[in-house]
This record gives structure tokens, C-alpha cells and sequence, in this order.
């Protein structure tokens, strides 16, 4: 396959001091330190392997830096889901494990789905995530103080918490002030957010959220937003059996906060979403189910909005079926 179009793939698996690399050409693997010489060497590697696409895994971010250098070699790179690869280990019977074998495991999997890139590198893109995952992560920990808070603990210890509570708060606002900066004077984020903030019941924590993890939006399909976000059905037929539909995979984080959104503009300020919320529960659905058919609805709409560069249009969404249902 690595002939296809000149295609030759290296398979790179990212560890904290070093990243092995290989091609499905034998003889090819190679460790690389991950120090100034090391690097240089990495890239010397690349190149002189004729190297046309870098594939490697999300490794906790250790995969930037390397990432970084390959772009900057000017070379095609893509970050894939560990749990991806390792499920077509499997499945290929590879059950061996280590940082070498999983390089290797990387390029034959990038051989085998030859997937170009769905999105250019957007570096404001990066950032804008990288604050966006700290914001959550710093929710969460005045979530864990809360949670705390509520067993009987010593009068020192809630006034620690307390403490800690207000200087995490301080920060977070501080923070969620510069996401918004951020997004303002970005020309392309701007854009999007006059969008998809003008629907109701979508506020910029949501839609930094959706800017940062869903650059896809107007960009494919109503049907491939749905599953990237995590959203949509899936058939569990066989035969003369008939089961029920159920949604999986997509991006959880994002999916998380697209929720919190959806609840409050289906129950409350979206005249549209709360229409068609309730008329699901009067066909007797669950409310979960019915929330979750209201997030698919408003994720293909907003795709509509972004793709046509429109604002909210109720009038419009009603209208138009295949947008609003």
C-alpha cells in the first residue's frame, strides 16, 4: 500500500523522554531521545526515509512537540486515537505490546486506513483547546471542593477550602476572560461565535467549546457532526433481529458541555428545541432519550448555520425539515 501514490508512512509512538519510529520497510525502526540532538535526528530520519505522512498517537500531549518538528519539516502529520489502533491490533491478532511494536502497529494501521487529514493545523486552534481542557479540569476541581464540603470536616479544613475555592475561582474567571480574547481577536473565530452564540441557549463556554473540538462544523455532513459528537444511533440488527438503537463514541468532553447547553435551551429558552422537546416526551419518550434527539437536532442546525454563515433563524429552522428534525 505504501506505494499508492508514493504514500510512505512512518508509525510514531510517543512516550515522555523518546519516540520510537518506524516505516513498514524492514529494517527501519529507530528510537529517538527526546533531546535537541535527538530531534534533529528524528527529522534527519524522515527525510531520509522518504517519509511522506507522520502518524502518531494522542499520548497526553507529549505528541505536540513532535508534531510540531514534523510540520515544521514541512511533513503531513495526524494525531489518531490510541483506542482505535489498539482495537486493529487486536483484531489483527497482534496481541504483543511494546513501544516498538506499537510504532509498527501505528504505520500499519495508517497503511490500512489511508484517512487524509480531516482539518489543516490551526495553531490558534490548539491553544484555544488547551485553555478550553484547563478551564474544564479547574471546573472540576472546585466541583471536587464542593463535593467535599458537604461531609463534616474540621472547622480548619473548610476554611482551607474555602480559601483555595476563592483563588480558583479568581483564576478561572481570569481565564474565561482570555478564552474570550482569544476568540475575539481571532478573525475565523469571531465569525463562528456571532453564529452560533446567536442561538438560544448557547453561551460561550459552549461555544468556545465547539470552536476549539469541533472544527468540522460546516464543514461535512449533518449525519458525520452527529457521530463526531457522539450523537447519533446506531443499528444492532441481525438477522430477523431488531434492537434498539443506540449512540456511542464521539467526543465525550465536548459532548459533556454541549449537553448542560441543550438541557437549558430545551426546557427553557429555545422556543424551537423546547417545541420539539416536548412533543417527543407527549410521544412518550424518556427525557434522556428526548435530550438526546434534541442535541442532534441543534449540533445538524448549528452545521447548517455555520455552513451557510447565517445567524439563528427560528422561522427558518421550522421550515426547513431536513435542519430542524
Amino acid at each position: 500500500m505504501m506505494a499508492q501514490n508514493d504514500l510512505v508512512v512512518a508509525g510514531v509512538d510517543v512516550a515522555k523522554d523518546k519516540v520510537d519510529a518506524c516505516t513498514r520497510a524492514p529494517g527501519s525502526k529507530q528510537m529517538f531521545e527526546r533531546t535537541k540532538e535527538g530531534q534533529r535526528d528524528f527529522v534527519a530520519w524522515l527525510r531520509r526515509h522518504g517519509v511522506t505522512k507522520v502518524v502518531m498517537e494522542a499520548s497526553g500531549g507529549y505528541e505536540r512537540e513532535w508534531a510540531k518538528l514534523v510540520r515544521a519539516a514541512k511533513i503531513d502529520v495526524r494525531i489518531v486515537d490510541p483506542k482505535r489502533v489498539r482495537s486493529f491490533a487486536q483484531s489483527a491478532g497482534r496481541l504483543a505490546k511494546n513501544d516498538s511494536i506499537d510504532a509498527d502497529t501505528i504505520a500499519w494501521f495508517a497503511e490500512t486506513f489511508n484517512e487524509a487529514a480531516v482539518q489543516a493545523y490551526d495553531a490558534a486552534r490548539e491553544k484555544l483547546q488547551q485553555m478550553v481542557n484547563v478551564r474544564q479540569a479547574t471546573k472540576d476541581m472546585l466541583v471536587r471542593l464542593k463535593n467535599q464540603g458537604e461531609h463534616k470536616l474540621p472547622v480548619e479544613v473548610q476554611r482551607l477550602h474555602t480559601r483555595i475555592a476563592k483563588a480558583i475561582s479568581a483564576e478561572l474567571a481570569e481565564l474565561e476572560a482570555e478564552i474570550s480574547a482569544l476568540i475575539e481577536r481571532t478573525p475565523h473565530f469571531a465569525e463562528l461565535a456571532e453564529i452560533i452564540e446567536s442561538v438560544p441557549g448557547i453561551g460561550r463556554t459552549t461555544c468556545a467549546t465547539l470552536i476549539a473540538t469541533m472544527p468540522e462544523l460546516g464543514q461535512t455532513s449533518d449525519k458525520a457532526v452527529a457521530a463526531l459528537l457522539g450523537v447519533a444511533p446506531y443499528d444492532d440488527d441481525s438477522g430477523r433481529r431488531r434492537g434498539d438503537r443506540h449512540v456511542k463514541g464521539g467526543r465525550r468532553r465536548t459532548r459533556n458541555t454541549f449537553y448542560m447547553a441543550c438541557v437549558g435551551a430545551a426546557t427553557r429558552c429555545n422556543p424551537v428545541l423546547k417545541a420539539f422537546y416536548e412533543r417527543l416526551l407527549a410521544q412518550g419518550k424518556l427525557k434522556k432519550v428526548a435530550l438526546t434527539a434534541c442535541m442532534r437536532k441543534l449540533i445538524c442546525i448549528l452545521n447548517v448555520m455555520v455552513k451557510r454563515r447565517q445567524k439563528w433563524n427560528p422561522a427558518l429552522h421550522v421550515v426547513n425539515g431536513s435542519s430542524a428534525s
